[in-house]
């Protein structure tokens, strides 16, 4: 069977195989021509003849149908993870026959699921066949395929023929942004400088602790501390505080230790995090942008994400150092942390080595968040600062 089957896929994208009534076919052929050689009769040879002469349509027939079929694809958008990705492809018939009883089968890398098939009964002559399919997604990432396989035994189902299309897709899957409703990392990045009043020519950004510098509106996606309940009743409407924290007139920069050894599901949640870290801080109005061993500093909606998306774990350094002022640093290796810049904070994700975690103690010159895998990263997120 190993021997065989490579045999079979060569004739089927090269040339036709029988099928199993091929086979059949074949071999009542090949008894009448058997038996009229013994019995010299010649309605016999007939039989075996036509049986033959049938099975060389049949062999011929296949291949030429697929050959006038062509395939576009429609540009896959992207989604978040846990979302289908919509895929559409177009099957065009330039012929001036119809095409019938054909299957399609997109073949899609391994890590994203299985090929899918979908049969179609036929395409009229100068005409095409639109096929729109859900894929769904379990994890972020950058997908790409090239193959689109068509198939066919028509018209007499005796013989089958595969051909392959190059159709180049790519799909990016957006790691998951948790809508978090406060933040302790973003909330109190700057708190020091602005509680030492060292406010001397340095702009203040928007944030959500610090001195009030005015009252709005309130927005969806607040957080309910920051209304103002006396001002509030006073107009009717719910008001928010505005707030200022000195933070050096820097954006926040949320940087991702990807060029570190992780494991795989730490580094996920990291991903994760990065992701929700920055739309949390964009949302606060704060100018935030993101940092990996790659790419170096980014911004931008879609090129975070798609940052986010398609980095890894040990990844090239090809980007200059973590910038050298106040960061949110995402690591597994707390020998890291002896060496942020002022002002900065961390999150660690704790390996279980007893080492290690006296090294978090000795090395912490920052508060941070020492988290755990196995609870959820989103309450963890949104718990208070380890103290110094």
């Amino acid at each position: 069977m190993k021997i065989i089957k490579p045999i079979t896929n060569w004739l089927e994208n090269r040339a036709s195989t029988p099928t199993y009534s091929g086979w059949v076919l074949a071999g009542i052929a090949v008894c009448f021509f058997g038996a009229a050689v013994n019995t010299m009769a010649g309605w016999l040879y007939a039989i075996s003849g036509v049986s033959v002469a049938l099975l060389a349509v049949a062999a011929v027939l296949p291949p030429r149908s697929l050959v006038g079929l062509t395939i576009t694809r429609s540009s896959i958008q992207p989604v978040s993870a846990g979302d289908d990705l919509t895929v559409e492809l177009e099957i065009h018939n330039s012929t001036q026959q119809s095409a019938s009883l054909l299957q399609v089968e997109d073949i899609l890398p391994f890590v994203l699921g299985k090929p899918i098939k979908q049969a179609i009964e036929i395409i009229s002559r100068k005409n095409s066949y639109r096929w729109v399919y859900y894929q769904p997604t379990q994890r972020r990432g950058i997908y790409r395929w090239h193959t689109v396989e068509l198939a066919t035994g028509a018209p007499l189902g005796l013989f089958w023929c595969r051909r392959q299309r190059d159709c180049g897709a790519t799909a990016i899957v957006y790691p998951t942004v948790l809508p978090l409703t406060t933040c302790p990392l973003v909330d109190e990045m700057g708190l020091e400088e602005s509680k030492k009043g060292d406010s001397i020519n340095r702009p203040l950004q928007t944030a959500t602790s610090g001195l009030v510098r005015s009252l709005r509106p309130y927005r969806i996606g607040d957080p309910t501390r920051l209304i103002h309940w006396r001002t509030s009743a006073r107009y009717g409407e719910l008001r928010v505080r505005e707030l200022e924290v000195v933070t050096g007139g820097q954006e926040i920069v949320i940087a991702l230790d990807s060029a570190g050894i992780w494991q795989e599901n730490d580094f996920e949640q990291a991903v994760i995090a990065a992701a929700s870290l920055y739309f949390y801080t964009q949302r606060m109005g704060m100018p935030v942008k993101l940092w990996t061993a790659s790419t170096s500093l980014v911004k931008g909606n879609t090129t975070v994400l798609e940052t986010l998306a398609g980095t890894t774990s040990q990844e090239d350094v090809n980007s200059t150092e973590a910038p050298n002022y106040p960061l949110i640093w995402l690591t597994q290796n707390s020998l890291t942390l002896s060496f942020l810049p002022q002002g900065s904070r961390w999150i660690l994700w704790q390996n279980n080595n007893s080492s290690d975690q006296e090294s978090v103690v000795v090395n912490r010159d920052y508060p941070g968040i020492v988290l755990q895998s196995e609870q959820a990263l989103q309450a963890q997120l949104q718990k208070p600062l380890q103290a110094l």
